[in-house]
């Protein structure tokens, strides 16, 4: 027999998931999960992982129904499944995670709760609503805004809950959003009480309508306000104007595409989201072996007949010492050479396989390596420069001048990536994309002959573009694209940096 976990997804942040949680979704099987549950957290399944969606969206026809999920839990643990119920917010709360604890208890089905951040507590703290507050209020309720249908009658005690209480939180209240309000006003809240609605809490799209009880309704109707939203009601949204944290990150609200290969987009993704972003990931290359291996093996080979291995990449050190560890051999091959990292990304990954680089230039280009290399004597030595299958011929170039005898190894080729073409071409149509952003010259390259036959000027006219550098700024120019922003140092935290320095300068203006 297998087992269950009741997993809270949490309230859609996926940053604000619990380790607890994480380490249950590694081990499952099988993943059952709602819509409210972020698909990122699917990121943490096994390879192998069964992945079901069942829905549960208010009004949608399609979702499975309670009856047939607690069946679905019950038949794949009965076969000795590992399965993990992955639940928007907490299990608990409003989350029907009791009714399918029970259900698995009258079974005999071992199983677990893994309790999530509410959207409760935590929509309201990213919309700036403290719950409590020693100044507005001491108590708080959380009720549901949409109560089971099949009720005879409510079993909220509308009377006490109206003035009995200082902070109310309805959750899915927003399609019962005027009857909320008259009940309240009926049973003597004062239609001067600031109330406000949240939609999409804790994610890049928040959007926050804030009012009294008196005019909250057609606030939210004139804002086009759906579900999911939380509803809070009390002093306590006075508080707003001071504690609005989340809205007011400069990237708030901007779409950002990323264009990065899958592997690589992860750290990037969450420097612009901790800015406000919300990322759009559309990898146009992946990273794929060389045709062949055997010159990459070769140069292994003879590896300490190297004065210095030159690396021009992050990538093309992953490959090389993968490769390494392929052949059963690790760093110590490399001997007495000398290691040069083109900057401080590829420095930083040669330091996890405890390798630290003898020379890092200043300017993190084939251009900055052939200044940072001119104090050394080059005449006579042997150069490995393991590096992707296709780039620029400079850097050899130089260094033959300068005497040296220079080795290139093709470790990795970069490749096209078609599987969310369509979908960025819809993105690009719609005008749902603020910035586009290009790490290589290699993802513009695949970006424009992806729309090939499109109008790229008119698909990307009113989009800014960010390049890492100037040479993949002059790829950019290259297929007419208008460049924004360059930053100084070509990394991507300095990316995100003059991303950000953008915006604000721009809102600013």
């Amino acid at each position: 027999m297998g087992k269950v976990y009741l997993i809270g997804a949490g309230p859609g942040d996926p940053g604000l998931f619990t380790l607890r949680g994480v380490a249950c979704l590694r081990e499952a099987d099988v993943i059952v999960y709602d819509y409210l549950a972020n698909p990122r957290l699917l990121s943490y399944a096994k390879p192998n992982a069964e992945l079901i969606y069942v829905g549960k969206k208010g009004g949608n026809a399609d979702a499975a129904t309670q009856v047939e999920i607690d069946r679905l839990l019950i038949e794949r643990a009965l076969a000795g499944k590992v399965v993990a119920r992955l639940k928007g917010g907490d299990p608990f709360i409003f989350g029907r995670g009791g009714e399918e604890g029970e259900e698995l208890f009258e079974a005999g089905i071992p199983f677990e709760v893994v309790p999530g951040i509410t959207s409760a507590i935590a929509v309201p703290a990213y919309a700036g609503i403290p719950l409590t507050h020693r100044d507005y209020a001491s108590t708080v309720a959380i009720l549901t805004g949409h109560e089971d249908p099949s009720k005879q009658t409510s079993v909220i005690d509308w009377e006490k809950v109206a003035t009995g209480i200082g902070t109310l939180v309805f959750l899915m209240g927003c399609s019962n959003l005027p009857t909320i309000v008259d009940k309240l006003l009926g049973c003597g809240r004062s239609k001067e009480t600031p109330a406000a609605v949240m939609h999409w809490g804790t994610k890049p799209e928040q959007e926050t309508v804030a009012g009294t009880l008196e005019n909250i309704v057609a606030l939210a109707q004139m804002r086009g306000l759906g579900p999911p939203a939380v509803l809070v009601v009390g002093d306590v949204v006075r508080l707003r104007e001071r504690l609005n944290w989340f809205e007011r990150r400069p990237l708030f609200g901007k779409r950002i595409l990323v264009t990065r290969t899958r592997e690589q987009a992860g750290r990037f993704a969450e420097l612009l989201e901790g800015q406000g972003a919300e990322v759009v990931g559309v990898p146009l290359i992946e990273i794929a072996p060389p045709e062949s291996w055997q010159p990459v093996d070769q140069a292994i080979e003879r590896l300490e007949t190297y004065r210095w291995v030159i690396f021009t990449s992050a990538n093309g050190v992953e490959a090389f010492f993968r490769r390494l560890r392929e052949l059963r051999q690790d760093a110590r091959r490399l001997g007495a050479a000398r290691i040069c990292a083109i900057g401080s990304a590829t420095a930083d990954t040669l330091e996890g396989h405890n390798i630290i680089p003898d020379v890092v230039p200043a300017e993190f280009r084939a251009e900055g390596i052939i200044e940072a290399l001119k104090p050394y004597d080059l005449r006579g030595e042997k150069i490995l420069l393991p590096r992707a299958e296709v780039a620029r011929d400079l850097l050899p170039k130089e260094l033959e001048q300068r005497g040296a005898t220079v080795e290139v190894v093709p470790v990795y080729r970069t490749v096209k990536s078609n599987s969310s073409i369509e979908s960025l071409k819809s993105l690009l149509m719609d005008r749902k994309i603020d910035l586009i952003t290009f790490t290589s010259s290699s993802t513009v390259t695949n970006f424009a002959e992806a729309l090939a036959q499109e109008d790229l000027k008119a698909l990307c006219e009113g989009v800014r573009v960010a390049c890492i550098g100037p040479i993949t700024k002059e790829t950019a120019e290259r297929f007419g694209l208008p460049i924004d922003i360059v930053p100084a140092r070509y990394t991507i935290p300095s990316l995100v940096d003059a991303i950000v320095q953008y915006f604000r300068t721009s809102s600013a203006g």
